[in-house]
């Protein structure tokens, strides 16, 4: 409609097509993914009931787990009734000890079958030492029912930790089904409307991979958007020449932060969900609930904001959609930084009225405050809780947020940034011209990634040299991922290129946590070896300070990961145009509630590059408001991109 032109005429045009979803994080979520039977090994049965005695709080907040009401709110992912054991078993070193038994197992698939499965999960003990078992077992659930879907642990996550692996597995049948039906007809139906490209998918990893390659691993799309804005701002930040850049988004329910060094983002292996462990590479982004939507309530006279949503339906009260509790969009609207008749390009007005009352009655009431103080009070209170969250990301990690790009996004993120940035001592940040749909210009200009290990466990005591044992471990582990890898990059992109690249976990003895270490692949040796440690070290001393490491430990190695890195799409080129002329001024509250300011409004969609205006002021988007606070400026470039610079 914005472009004067039908769908199927869009889509005539369209050269690349990347797309993210939240399809499958909903519906494991709310529970209502496929119907999944696991088959594992005789005796363990019971391993996701009994998960690593944190099952029921994983993922929860620290004030959600201390409230014992909610103790054991996160049902497991597969119901116990729905586990079936098999007879068969298979040691660490990949040793057979009790052949499987197939007449049992196909009798346990038989009646998964008979009792409505929709997918079956395979986790067997040890089967990424050796998973004959597990294939075997895949290959009778496909001779009794050969359209099931079927996901089996060596390939969906193969790492040691029975736990993980299970859980990783059943979700991933769980959204099997679900993911192929939308993938499948969203496909249809763009090819239906002239649609050429191939259609491809963010996923958790960092990257888009072509919908057909995700059959399979379904579960690998389940943080595509967040990830996709981590992406999206990574390519502001190689537009301007910065590889450490810190990552701000902020929508209607959450504030999402990441954190990348040397161009690469941060990533993680383990990460929880509704109660739910997985083992996933992802890009590690950190979340809190805070956002536009966040509700504000008085608690023990105290004032709280968050993590509790009124989400887009009913929405805050300013919306006058049925919504009666106040929240950080009703505050902005009473602070001025957000105009009601200006909001979404003029599409959707705001009610002051019910915006003050909403305030006035569960806020400034009961705190005794006039309602621009409960409002004040309400923007100091979500603003204090992102700059906790950005804390942790950077400082707790060895960072210094003043030494980092701020890239700053999503609907509410441009109007907050100025207020973290004299928080945290940060001098400028940056807006793109996509904020409000970062995660979409991630998805649309991310490269190829696929990604894939293989454990190996390899343990250096301390003043010691590798053994060539453990040398051979490694090597022989980095061969299979980069086979591996290799293999998914020829059938994912045939006839096209991928760099491969090698990394490490790597730990000190004892530690539960590790650090991914890039791994020297061009010969597997002691030396690799050394350089690996070496690195390590200096990794560690960066993130977690000088003398921190505990080298007289010893180290250990846990995986070799594989990750396969196309080309990605070219950033289109910016064409904006708009002069910056103040529309209109209004007064805005930026240091506290008694005094407001005098603000000039300026109102774009395209920017000319080249400009500059001089702070107090506002620069209104269709969807999102830069906030340029007394004495800063702000300059538009020839991307498209908006540069806050504060006060020294």
């Amino acid at each position: 409609g914005e472009l004067g032109m039908d769908v199927a005429e869009l889509c005539s045009r369209v050269d690349h097509f990347g797309h993210g979803t939240t399809i499958g994080l909903n519906a494991l979520l709310e529970r209502t993914a496929a119907r999944t039977i696991v088959l594992t090994t005789e005796g363990f049965g019971d391993t996701i009931e009994i998960g690593r005695m944190k099952r029921q709080v994983a993922g929860l907040s620290e004030r959600e787990v201390s409230d014992r009401h909610l103790r054991g709110r996160g049902a497991p992912i597969v119901p116990r009734e729905d586990v079936r054991e098999v007879r068969e078993r298979i040691d660490r070193d990949g040793r057979v000890v009790v052949p499987l038994d197939e007449a049992q197992a196909r009798a346990a698939v038989r009646g998964a079958i008979a009792g409505g499965a929709e997918a079956i999960a395979i986790c067997t003990l040890w089967s990424t030492a050796r998973p004959d078992h597990e294939r075997r077992l895949r290959a009778i659930v496909r001779e009794e029912a050969a359209d099931l879907f079927v996901s089996v642990s060596h390939e969906a996550a193969p790492s040691v930790g029975e736990y993980a692996r299970m859980t990783t597995t059943a979700a991933n049948a769980a959204l099997g089904p679900i993911m192929g039906r939308y993938l499948g007809s969203l496909g249809g139906e763009l090819r239906a409307r002239s649609l050429s490209p191939e259609v491809l998918v963010m996923t958790g990893a960092g990257g888009v991979v072509p919908a057909s390659s995700l059959a399979d691993l379904p579960v690998a799309a389940l943080l595509s958007g967040p990830t996709g804005a981590v992406m999206g701002c990574l390519a502001v930040g190689r537009a301007l020449g910065r590889e450490d850049v810190l990552t701000m988004d902020v929508g209607g329910t959450s504030f999402d932060v990441g954190l990348a060094v040397g161009g690469r983002p941060l990533m993680r292996s383990d990460l929880a969900l509704g109660g739910v462990e997985l083992r996933l590479p992802s890009v590690d982004v950190s979340s809190i609930g805070a956002g536009g939507g966040s509700i504000a309530r008085v608690e023990a006279g105290a004032l709280r904001v968050g993590p509790e949503s009124a989400g887009s339906a009913p929405g805050p009260a300013c919306y006058a959609r049925g919504g009666a509790l106040p929240t950080a969009t009703d505050a902005d609207l009473i602070l001025g930084i957000l105009d009601p008749a200006a909001f979404l390009g003029g599409r959707m007005p705001l009610d002051r009225g019910a915006a003050e009352n909403a305030l006035r009655e569960h806020v400034a009431a009961p705190l005794g405050l006039s309602t621009v103080e409960a409002a004040w009070g309400v923007r100091e209170v979500l603003d204090a809780r992102m700059a906790d969250l950005v804390r942790r990301v950077t400082i707790e990690r060895g960072c210094d947020p003043a030494d980092l790009l701020f890239v700053v996004c999503g609907g509410s993120g441009p109007s907050h940034a100025w207020a973290l940035c004299r928080e945290l001592g940060i001098a400028s940040f940056v807006v793109p011209s996509t904020a409000t749909a970062q995660s979409a210009a991630g998805a649309g200009t991310s490269a190829y990634r696929r990604t894939f290990e293989v454990p190996v466990y390899v343990r250096i005591p301390p003043g010691t040299r590798p053994a060539p044992a453990d040398v051979d471990a490694l090597a022989t582990a980095a061969a299979a991922a980069r086979e591996r890898v290799e293999r998914l990059v020829a059938r994912d992109i045939p006839g096209r290129s991928a760099r491969v690249e090698l990394t490490c976990a790597v730990r000190y003895r004892g530690q539960a946590h590790d650090l991914e270490i890039a791994l020297d692949a061009k010969s597997i040796d002691e030396s690799a070896l050394d350089r690996l440690m070496g690195d390590f070290e200096r990794r560690y001393a960066s993130r977690f300070g000088p003398g921190s490491g505990s080298g007289e430990a010893g180290f250990e190695i846990l995986y070799v990961r594989a990750t396969g890195v196309g080309r990605g799409a070219p950033v289109p080129r910016w064409n904006g145009a708009d002069e910056l002329r103040a529309s209109t001024y209004r007064d805005v509250h930026f240091e506290s509630a008694g005094r407001p300011q005098r603000a000039a409004v300026y109102r774009t969609v395209r920017p000319a590059p080249g400009q500059r205006v001089e702070g107090p002021c506002l620069i209104e988007y269709p969807g999102h408001t830069v906030v340029v606070p007394p004495a800063a400026t702000a300059r538009t470039d020839g991307n498209g991109f908006v540069h806050v610079e504060l006060a020294a």
